[in-house]
């Protein structure tokens, strides 16, 4: 156990620690902008890089490609390098691609700056939920992890709300140029204040787990990301190829793992779920992440495709559900510190439930203002499910687990939110055919396809109900709770 977790830190300590997990957390912030800020401005890129759909699809599917190559190799990172030296490796990367996307002359640069991103982003949230494990005491990490809500949820979800503002005001490259000099800030910063808070250690590398992640994580993701492609080209046995690349990686890249954990030398160390808590909290984030990014992808497809709502107003209208889920984090991290998680968990996972079975019910003549309720209603839900799961999952882990928890978790964001969009895309785009190839008119058959992508949406998030009431408060924090009891008032 940590000295800040054996007895409370003094006040001077206590300051330097915050001012460094606030520094994390804004940066995470910036970098997870990124996963869905290209949303909206698919269409502006085409027409001024005069590319077709499947190949501008690139942009996104590179970066989730990167994201989840990258990931696993945070936790060797955070075990051989300092805090400092990782954080700065982050947003030189994140600073560099985002310069080199300001200024790219085609589509081709662009694609190669937003894999130079992607590298700095999946280095960021490993790093800052392990500096957050080691420096919060574990009757304080609920409040905490609130904040990492906020940055795991709000940021990719105002990210078409920002996008559509700075779209009709200016180039999609003000995306970039709005970006770079707080990146650039935040490195100058960093670069002063983040101190280190772990030591470095003769971790090994092991390449031959780096190539079997980057062939089973990328193998998956690209295949799922080919399941939401509807155009004439799109190759059947690509993606049949791709999947089974993936899955027999990921198969050979486990029971490496496996094998290599004996003598703590894995890639990703695998004993994380071994406990409970924590393989609970890990299959719930999948659902839940899986149904975040497959309702931001369809709820801009049906305003504006369906009820021809203009892109702007479009991402004015995802802005309140985005605020919400920021507003309702760090209450639900305070309910957590003092109830634990299964009484959020619950009440939150049906709420949402019940949001994905009433977006089920969506015609060609819903209104818009019925879909911006139930995409508040939809945030709030969530925000009451992420915070306990991050905090329940990662703090029942041993320390010397952290890290590789954190890369674990980052991993399946990844993969899920490719999963999400891929499944939610590919279930509307085909009942959406099927009702157009018998005479009915693009709203309505788009309308059908969404309404039965949220059903399925609903079935899958209905067995989180059930995990839920598995999910327990880990047992260090409740030893830490009854062993600073008699401190209490003065904290």
């Amino acid at each position: 156990m940590t000295e800040t977790q054996s007895h409370p830190p003094s006040p001077d300590l206590e300051r330097r620690n915050m001012q460094v997990i606030y520094l994390l957390l804004a940066a995470t912030f910036v970098v997870f902008l990124n996963e869905t800020i290209m949303s909206v401005a698919l269409t502006p890129l085409m027409n001024d890089l005069h590319v077709d759909a499947n190949t501008v699809q690139w942009l996104s599917t590179a970066f989730m490609l990167t994201m989840a190559v990258v990931i696993p190799i945070t936790g060797f990172l955070l075990q051989r390098l300092t805090t400092r030296q990782v954080f700065i490796t982050a947003m030189i990367f994140f600073s560099a691609g985002t310069l080199l996307a300001i200024v790219a002359p085609g589509f081709s640069v662009l694609l190669i700056a937003r894999i130079v991103q992607a590298c700095g982003t999946a280095i960021m949230m490993p790093l800052l939920m392990t500096t957050i494990l080691q420096l919060v005491p574990a009757s304080s990490r609920g409040k905490t992890m609130g904040n990492i809500s906020i940055v795991i949820s709000v940021a990719p979800a105002i990210g078409p709300t920002i996008a559509g503002i700075i779209l009709s005001l200016g180039s999609w490259r003000w995306m970039f140029g709005v970006v770079l000099p707080i990146a650039l800030v935040m490195l100058a910063i960093g670069y002063r204040w983040v101190r280190n808070v772990s030591e470095p250690s003769k971790a090994p590398l092991d390449v031959a787990s780096v190539i079997l992640s980057a062939f089973g994580f990328s193998g998956l993701v690209y295949g799922l990301s080919q399941l939401g492609h509807t155009g004439t080209d799109a190759s059947p046995g690509v993606l049949v190829v791709s999947l089974v690349v993936g899955v027999v990686a990921l198969t050979a890249f486990i029971f490496r793992q496996l094998s290599l954990q004996r003598s703590d030398r894995a890639l990703l160390d695998l004993r994380t779920f071994r406990n409970s808590s924590f393989t609970a909290t890990v299959v719930m984030m999948l659902v839940a992440m899986m149904a975040l990014f497959g309702t931001i992808i369809l709820l801009p497809i049906y305003l504006q495709r369906v009820l021809h709502v203009e892109s702007l107003w479009v991402g004015l209208m995802l802005l309140p559900g985005g605020l919400v889920m920021g507003l309702s984090a760090p209450i639900a991290g305070r309910l957590f510190d003092k109830y634990g998680p299964r009484p959020l968990i619950v009440p939150g996972t049906i709420l949402v439930t019940a949001v994905l079975w009433m977006l089920s019910m969506v015609n060609a003549n819903t209104s818009p203002y019925y879909l911006l309720v139930m995409h508040i209603l939809l945030s709030l839900g969530l925000g009451f499910v992420f915070t306990p799961l991050f905090t329940a999952g990662l703090a029942s882990l041993e320390p010397k687990l952290y890290s590789h928890g954190s890369a674990i978790v980052g991993t399946v964001q990844q993969v899920a939110g490719a999963a999400g969009t891929a499944l939610f895309i590919a279930v509307m785009s085909s009942q959406a055919a099927g009702l157009a190839a018998t005479g009915s008119s693009d709203e309505v058959a788009t309308a059908a396809g969404i309404r039965l992508a949220f059903m399925i949406g609903a079935i899958l998030f209905t067995a989180n109900i059930v995990i839920g009431f598995f999910i327990r408060k880990p047992a260090d924090s409740v030893t830490s709770e009854a062993h600073e009891g008699v401190e209490a008032p003065a904290h």
